[in-house]
């Protein structure tokens, strides 16, 4: 019953908002080539499912291929900057350094790099994901409470026995955090990739859409890519309900709290 009641706001929200944009457009007498009606957008999408369906399978494989990425690597390297200070002195300040960087300004020189295949869009796609698992990982890792550690020494457990039974598992509720916020990012990554040197894909569609100013098709788009977004955030928060199910933000969400 909770979870019915919790998936009636978002529907609810959504409701309001195809209201809101009904009423503008009529209302004030926007013309179709600025914001079309959710109507024509929902038929575009009718017309175009197959087409539509295509390109979102080429972004979806994109944003899993950089987000794998991301965590197969990603969750090492902290792993290894937990461990070492000369380490984490020598890499912590590039990785802040790099996130300055706007990723649509790397995707040209990705691509003359790499070529126009699909590495160069699973490159941008794990730059953008990176960032988020690698912190998140350090900041667990880190915020395990050091009479904890050191009462795991005084048992004599090995500094492998005292990372697998206490760091990693009090460090996964802020894991998934990251992984949550890396993989909306992931979708963003991909798009940003297909913007440069890309025959499909849904960036590619924005692209194309923009340049002959459909813009039922931009909104098909759009949406294409907010379900794709939601569709992978809840399932790597499935997967965390699965691997954590005794903490307590995942309890907490089993709980109606009446105001």
């Amino acid at each position: 019953m909770n979870r019915l009641v919790a998936l009636l706001y978002p529907l609810g929200t959504a409701v309001a908002v195809v209201v809101l944009w009904y009423v503008a457009v009529l209302a004030l007498r926007i013309p179709a080539y600025l914001l079309p009606l959710p109507g024509a957008v929902l038929q575009r999408m009718r017309e175009d499912g197959g087409f539509l369906l295509a390109h979102s399978w080429v972004t979806t494989y994109e944003t899993l291929g950089g987000f794998a990425l991301s965590v197969l690597l990603g969750l090492p390297i902290a792993m290894l900057i937990v461990a070492s200070r000369p380490l984490d002195r020598a890499l912590m300040p590039w990785l802040i350094l790099s996130q300055t960087f706007p990723k649509i300004a790397l995707a040209p020189l990705i691509v003359v790099w790499f070529g126009l295949g699909v590495v160069p869009k699973l490159v941008v796609t794990f730059l953008v994901a990176f960032f988020p698992v690698v912190i998140s990982t350090i900041v667990g890792l880190r915020s395990v409470e050091r009479e904890v550690i050191e009462l795991a020494l005084a048992l004599r457990a090995s500094r492998l026995q005292v990372f697998w039974h206490f760091r990693l598992p009090l460090a996964l509720p802020s894991i998934f955090a990251g992984l949550k916020v890396s993989v909306a990012f992931a979708v963003v990554g991909a798009v940003i990739a297909e913007w440069v040197g890309a025959t499909a894909g849904l960036g590619y569609l924005l692209l194309q859409a923009n340049a002959n100013l459909d813009t039922t098709l931009l909104f098909s788009v759009l949406i294409a890519l907010m379900v794709i977004g939601l569709v992978l955030y809840y399932a790597v928060e499935l997967i965390e309900r699965i691997a954590i199910p005794w903490h307590a933000v995942i309890r907490l969400q089993d709980v109606t709290v009446v105001p």
